[in-house]
């Protein structure tokens, strides 16, 4: 369902293939998103989605953090560069950097995340072996704001996947990326809907 809204304005930050990144770009172009991708950004020159992002005629830049001496002057040049396309949402789509909470504060309420677990459990990395290891029966993924706490901040949505008998951390991690290209376009919908841009 489309709506008459003006398209909500999206930046999205990645540092591997994208695929998150595709399945968001899959939604607008089925009129399932009311949104346009303004520009795909990655702190990694050689990040695939970057090749994604352009043949789709996507704007895309780089800020590559190893030229940069700390994490603060980091920050402070990708906040710059987002802030040149003036979005209404940052989306964090594989983004492999922990955020200063300077970045955060500045991007408040417009940055949101996409973490595998069902938050708050698992935070950090490696989430899907500790759910096998904690004898978990269900596992999935969370998308939510970002604050400045690592993977917290309020919920948006979530998707759950059962544990299976004979799941390893890649079985397991195959199951909820799938359900993540579908939770992350409903869950930029829901915000979308929520404050009508």
């Amino acid at each position: 369902m489309t709506t008459s809204y003006t398209p909500a304005k999206l930046v999205i930050l990645i540092s591997g293939r994208g695929s998150n990144m595709v399945s968001i770009l899959d939604a607008i172009m089925a009129n399932r998103l009311n949104a346009d991708i303004v520009a795909v950004i990655s702190n990694r020159p050689d990040a695939a989605g970057l090749s994604a992002a352009a043949a789709q005629g996507i704007v895309t830049d780089v800020v590559d953090h190893t030229e940069f001496d700390s994490r603060d002057t980091f920050d402070r040049a990708l906040a710059n560069t987002i802030d040149r396309f003036k979005p209404d949402l940052v989306i964090l789509a594989g983004f492999m950097r922990i955020l200063t909470a300077d970045f955060v504060a500045h991007f408040n309420g417009k940055l949101i995340n996409i973490h595998p677990s069902l938050l708050p459990k698992f935070k950090g990395l490696n989430t899907h072996q500790r759910a096998l290891e904690a004898k978990e029966a269900e596992h999935g993924a969370t998308v939510h704001f970002v604050t400045a706490e690592l993977d917290d901040g309020p919920i948006v949505l979530q998707a759950r996947v059962p544990v299976l008998a004979d799941d390893d951390a890649t079985t397991l991690a195959k199951r909820v990326l799938a359900q993540e290209h579908q939770l992350y376009p409903n869950a930029i919908k829901k915000i979308i809907e929520d404050r009508a841009f």
